[in-house]
């Protein structure tokens, strides 16, 4: 088994050459021992290579005497859901997420979708997992369970929608991935919801585009569809739905860091003065926004594991992360599918506005966007940043923030630069109160980080 396979998050490589069925079943077995487990539920993708992998750590894990609830295919949220909901010791999605075919992987959970991280368990699992050849079996043998949540589990969700009389037309991009699954959340909205589908046949191959709408190209079939059919939102699953991607009506991409402001805003009108995370790298925009609709903001650090870990702690109600995640209290404090393509359309409905004119108010600041660069002495590059830059604000929560927010307005800016966790890479947030104070300082920034 190659260790590389186990990464910050989660396990994943390319099959079979990284990830096979060897490795997974010592997983399922190293699984079940780490968390003394007596019931796992399992949830999988439609990549070609996940039934065997299926097949090979459910083995693992009945050899060990747990019992196997087998979900067969589900949406990374659907499996967050189960593991709430049913009496289980932990939960299992195989699933590569957004990466190309030829990959597959695994994401850990423990009951009532507590993340495993290589910081909560994730380590000691790929220690006791290298040494499983030395073990024997349990003498008592698990079994699996058939376990159907999908019905349940979408009701939820379409409980939540609430369209009044708007009707709304809507382009919805699945990219043959696993997305598919929340069709039905749109479907039992007939009346109100005029749909028209992209690519809503499973295909593990991912025969017309990568499923992840983090990539803008992979959205141009999407915007043009948008456009061609004058719809009121688009919306992009990647390939385990735990992320989407949206579209406004004139077929702009909608920042996913504005996307946590109106949800944000959905769920305040019921739950004032509740905490709210954002992603630290967000636009300020939306921390304000936040705040006018009566929220508490609290910054986070980028990472799943990371943001579930701070929501529970600090009791928070929703998170938000520029990558495209969102997380509901609601669903154990997990990503939820569809839930935040509902609380739009909600709010669309509502208001009687498009969403571009709801997105304009948080068109504030000039945001880079994330600009990744090559760099091989990352500590040192940092160091370089924080001495340059020694007269604004610090903060050490991810990497380093710098912010000069204090500064007369015209002159407001901040900069975050983050140590990618696999890769020599620096990743770089910047944000002005300008567009040519942003620019200005982006080249003045990656002038110190291409230096190296």
């Amino acid at each position: 088994m190659q260790e590389e396979i186990f990464k910050a998050y989660d396990i994943r490589g390319i099959y079979p050459k990284e990830i096979n069925e060897e490795a997974v079943y010592k997983i399922g077995r190293a699984l079940v021992k780490f968390l003394q487990a007596k019931k796992i539920v399992i949830g999988r993708d439609i990549r070609e290579s996940s039934p065997t992998l299926f097949k090979h750590l459910a083995q693992g894990i009945i050899d060990e005497g747990a019992t196997v609830y087998d979900l067969g295919l589900a949406t990374t949220p659907m499996l967050y859901y189960a593991s709430g909901k049913l009496e289980v010791d932990g939960g299992v999605m195989i699933t590569a997420s957004h990466n190309p075919k030829q990959y597959n992987g695994i994401k850990l959970c423990r009951s009532q979708a507590v993340p495993i991280g290589e910081n909560s368990g994730l380590l000691e699992i790929k220690k006791i997992a290298l040494q499983i050849n030395s073990l024997a079996k349990n003498d008592t043998l698990g079994e699996i369970i058939e376990k159907n949540i999908q019905k349940e589990y979408l009701a939820n969700w379409i409980a939540k929608m609430k369209l009044g009389t708007k009707k709304f037309k809507i382009v919805i991009d699945f990219a043959n991935a696993m997305g598919i699954l929340e069709l039905p959340v749109y479907t039992s909205q007939a009346q109100n919801l005029k749909i028209i589908k992209l690519y809503d046949n499973l295909d593990g191959t991912f025969p017309n585009h990568e499923a992840n709408p983090l990539k803008t190209e992979t959205l141009k079939d999407l915007q043009d569809k948008v456009k061609e059919t004058k719809a009121d939102l688009g919306i992009a699953y990647d390939g385990d739905a735990d992320r989407v991607g949206f579209v406004n009506e004139k077929g702009e991409i909608i920042p996913m860091d504005f996307i946590t402001g109106l949800i944000a805003k959905v769920i305040l009108e019921k739950n004032p003065q509740a905490t709210i995370l954002c992603d630290l790298r967000s636009s300020k925009a939306v921390k304000e926004y936040i705040e006018e609709n009566g929220g508490i903001v609290h910054e986070c650090r980028v990472g799943h594991a990371l943001i579930k870990k701070q929501m529970r702690d600090e009791n928070a109600i929703f998170a938000g992360e520029l990558s495209g995640h969102y997380y509901f209290k609601e669903n154990y404090t997990a990503e939820a599918g569809s839930l935040p393509a509902i609380y739009l359309l909600n709010l669309m409905a509502k208001t009687k506005k498009p969403i571009s004119e709801l997105l304009s108010v948080m068109k504030r600041y000039y945001h880079s966007g994330e600009i990744n660069s090559q760099v091989q002495d990352k500590k040192s590059v940092i160091q370089q940043i924080k001495k340059k830059y020694s007269q604004g604000k610090l903060d050490e929560l991810d990497g380093v923030k710098i912010s000069f927010w204090d500064n007369q307005p015209g002159k407001r800016w901040w900069l975050n630069v983050r140590p990618s966790n696999t890769e020599p890479v620096l990743r770089l947030n910047l944000e002005a109160d300008n567009k040519k104070l942003m620019e200005e300082k982006v080249t003045e920034v990656l002038k110190i980080i291409h230096a190296s």
